[in-house]
């Protein structure tokens, strides 16, 4: 029999469910220290202890393995293993199937003596167990041994809980780097529990095929490796013939059943990529006879961005280009019991195509008039392959392009992900992993600070504060959204503590967006809690990022000075700074509003909470010269930072650089009177990789009218200098002058697309300045 005090707490506990979900009555809002916070909770008084005499009652032997793996990992901490009991409803902590609860959904109801859990399946039953983990003390159920003495409680609650998405993805890109076995299953374990349910491999790509295919062995024994390379992943120049190569590594097929049967006990799905028909060059490293027979240069896995060998790509007039992926799709379809098969079809180059005999006459047969469409004859021909093997269809949105294939799922990437809307016009499901948001290769704080990648920040706020459905959308678009997905790209990574910094604490964001109900967001509530869980998350010997406590800065000209403002996206902590060039402490100034500068100063500051510092130390040697504060004439909204008196650092996207895209620049400095000039400086940045690049030619030129300019100096840069692959920071300099000038005017010469040979051969070119320095 059930006592009076768990009945009582039922009856109340079903009440409220029906009230909370069917009516939407508010309920209290007592802090639970969750994450993904739960859909409707209320915390009582009082606490519910674990201790060596408790006992769980489950119903069968599912139940019972999770609840052992449970209590088995308690027991390394507490020194206790409480006991289980099938049938049980007499135990202290109970399992209940309610197979009226939506699916994944669960109830948790505590009092100060039971808990019972309620759940339609073993998904919600899970799940409750990890809102159990992150309520307890960190290290619980990771196994770690701490102090015995602790209590282990949790408070007394009635808690709701049901996700908002079904789809709730995280991508993890193992071919440009990859991820040994036992640490992807520790990120499997972690994301399991934030209540993550699809784990998305990215297992092809140029930069290593990463799957046992038994009837092609030379996939991983050649596809698997590559040369090594010690420069950031943009600058690395392809394999040369004959070059050995050492870098990689593949999951066998007994592997990955590992992997798939350890994320499955935690209630994920192992969503396999094949990319295709681009991204793979190093399939055709192992089987060059699949290209296009136009291609007459040597096909070698790249370590890099490949330049002009991405171009590379499945011959699409190739029969055995489809008999060969129809194959991998059989053992793919066999080894994965996922119902869905991702198939790219994205940044696909048609260059040779367009050449190729065998391309133009599968068009001719086909009636196809544009290579775009040929593309969409090959990604509906093995999406209907996949289809047959009883299985659905994935891509990425540039499948939008063209004719999209029955059924196929999109994922919408490019920029907010918009173009996954053009494939729910047409009635196609689609996930939003957007990479302005949601790709976590971006920096995910201040730059300075943070590992170099590349393009700009996707903060822990930015993630947040997502909000997937739009207010613009076309209200059928919400019913055809599965759900959101963090996605992991790995070029710059090269360990796996480099990944792990980039996912945590962003993946607590991501869970969080995937879960909770429309509407319920709170910054300030979400930093509490996630103060509570990371340290399950570091317990389980996961990197994770501080990037939240560091501090971003803006130093813009005002009047002739500057006009410092420091800022954190955290705003429970203190801005403590020096401007003597000490390190600041809990007792330095505190930052509450712009900081005025006049002349040379060493700003430093760092964030504080409770007296600790908790972030790195922002360095501001702001250094005054002519220029510093004065007033830039130019289109850019970036001119600010010419004369602010802040160089830049090696990442051009670090906000202190000006740039101008495939166009020459120019900018007129106003001094504001007629000033001696004996020389002038402008900070310059190369970044091979990214096509960043000196211009040819920089021209100085003076006038006291703003109307009238006199060339008074050039500059030239060789081919040479231009393009020497490299990521260095230079000043190009004009000195020996005896000018006396008001205005003076810079004008850069774009040097044009990156020469044959270059790294980004034939790309366009941007052109980045920093500080404007006048003496």
């Amino acid at each position: 029999m059930v006592d009076m005090k768990i009945r009582k707490a039922l009856v109340l506990g079903s009440f409220w469910f029906c009230a909370s979900f069917c009516i939407g009555a508010p309920v209290a809002n007592t802090f639970l220290p969750v994450v993904p916070v739960p859909a409707e909770y209320s915390v009582g008084e009082g606490y519910f202890y674990f201790n060596a005499d408790m006992k769980f009652g489950v119903e069968n032997e599912s139940q019972l393995r999770m609840v052992s793996d449970f209590v088995t990992l308690l027991g390394r901490q507490t020194g206790f293993i409480p006991s289980i009991m099938i049938g049980s409803e007499t135990a202290d902590v109970r399992l209940k199937t309610v197979t009226s609860l939506p699916d994944e959904a669960y109830n948790l109801i505590v009092t100060s003596e039971k808990i019972l859990i309620e759940s339609a399946g073993d998904a919600g039953f899970f799940y409750a167990l990890q809102s159990l983990r992150q309520l307890l003390p960190a290290g619980v159920v990771e196994g770690k041994k701490q102090n015995r003495t602790m209590e282990y409680k949790i408070p007394v609650m009635t808690v709701n809980d049901r996700p908002r998405f079904g789809y709730r993805g995280l991508m993890i890109d193992v071919s440009r780097y990859f991820m040994p076995k036992h640490n992807l299953l520790k990120i499997i374990d972690a994301a399991s529990f934030l209540k993550i349910n699809k784990i998305h491999l990215h297992l092809v790509d140029d930069n290593g095929w990463r799957l046992e295919i038994k009837k092609y062995p030379r996939l991983t024994q050649v596809g698997a490796w590559r040369v090594k390379r010690d420069e950031p992943f943009p600058n690395r120049r392809n394999q040369e013939e004959g070059e050995p190569v050492s870098v990689g590594g593949y999951y066998t097929q007994n592997d990955m059943r590992e992997i798939i049967r350890f994320a499955a006990l935690r209630q994920i799905e192992i969503i396999p990529e094949i990319e295709m028909p681009a991204h793979t060059n190093s399939s055709l490293a192992a089987y060059p006879e699949l290209a296009c027979p136009v291609v007459d240069r040597f096909i070698g896995v790249l370590p890099g961005i490949g330049g002009k060998n991405s171009e590379i790509v499945y011959c699409a007039g190739n029969d055995s280009v489809f008999s060969f992926l129809e194959d991998v799709i059989d053992e793919v379809s066999e080894l994965f019991p996922s119902k869905y098969i991702h198939l790219g079809g994205d940044e696909a180059s048609k260059v040779n195509w367009a050449k190729c005999p065998k391309c133009r006459a599968r068009m001719e047969a086909e009636h196809i008039e544009h290579t775009e469409e040929l593309q969409s004859y090959f990604m509906t021909r093995m999406s209907n392959y996949v289809r047959s093997k009883g299985k659905e269809v994935m891509g990425w949105d540039e499948l939008t392009n063209s004719t999209l294939p029955e059924g196929a799922i999109i994922y919408g990437w490019q920029g907010f992900g918009k173009a996954a809307l053009k494939a729910a016009a047409q009635g196609h499901r689609f996930i939003m992993t957007p990479a302005r948001i949601l790709y976590f290769i971006r920096y995910q704080g201040p730059q300075w600070f943070e590992p170099l990648t590349y393009f700009g920040n996707n903060t822990l706020k930015d993630v947040y504060t997502y909000e997937p459905v739009q207010e613009e959308w076309n209200p059928v678009y919400e019913d055809l959204l599965m759900g959101v997905q963090a996605s992991m790209w790995t070029e710059f990574c090269n360990s796996p503590d480099d990944v792990e910094y980039q996912l945590f604490p962003r993946l607590l964001a991501l869970s969080d967006i995937a879960w909770a109900k429309k509407g319920t967001k709170d910054w300030p509530d979400f930093l509490k809690r996630i103060d509570k869980v990371l340290p399950h998350i570091e317990a389980m010997d996961i990197t994770c990022a501080r990037s939240m406590y560091n501090i971003d800065h803006k130093v813009t000209p005002k009047g002739k000075k500057l006009m410092v403002e420091l800022s954190c996206i955290r705003p429970d902590v203190e801005i403590r700074y020096t401007e003597d060039g000490t390190e600041p402490i809990a007792s330095s100034s505190l930052y509450a509003s712009p900081l005025t500068v006049k002349s040379t100063t060493c700003i430093k500051a760092a964030t504080f909470m409770n007296g600790e510092k908790m972030g790195e130390t922002l360095l501001l040697d702001l250094q005054w010269n002519k220029a510093t504060g004065k007033e830039v004439l130019a289109s850019n909204e970036k001119r600010y930072v010419l004369t602010n008196g802040v160089r830049g650092s090696l990442r051009h996207t670090d906000f202190e650089w000006a740039g101008w895209y495939d166009e020459d620049a120019s900018f007129v400095l106003d001094m504001g009177k007629r000033t001696p000039v004996k020389e002038v400086r402008i900070g310059c940045i190369t970044n091979s990789g990214m096509a960043v690049h000196k211009p040819s030619l920089i021209r100085l030129s003076v006038s006291n009218n703003k109307k009238t300019f006199v060339p008074v100096g050039e500059i030239t840069f060789s081919q040479e200098d231009i393009f020497k692959n490299r990521t260095a920071v230079e000043d190009a300099v004009f000195s020996g002058l005896d000018l006396n000038a008001r205005y003076l005017k810079l004008e850069m010469e774009n040097p044009g697309l990156c020469p044959i040979g270059d790294i980004r051969e034939d790309q366009k070119i941007w052109m980045y300045f920093d500080e404007l320095i006048v003496n």
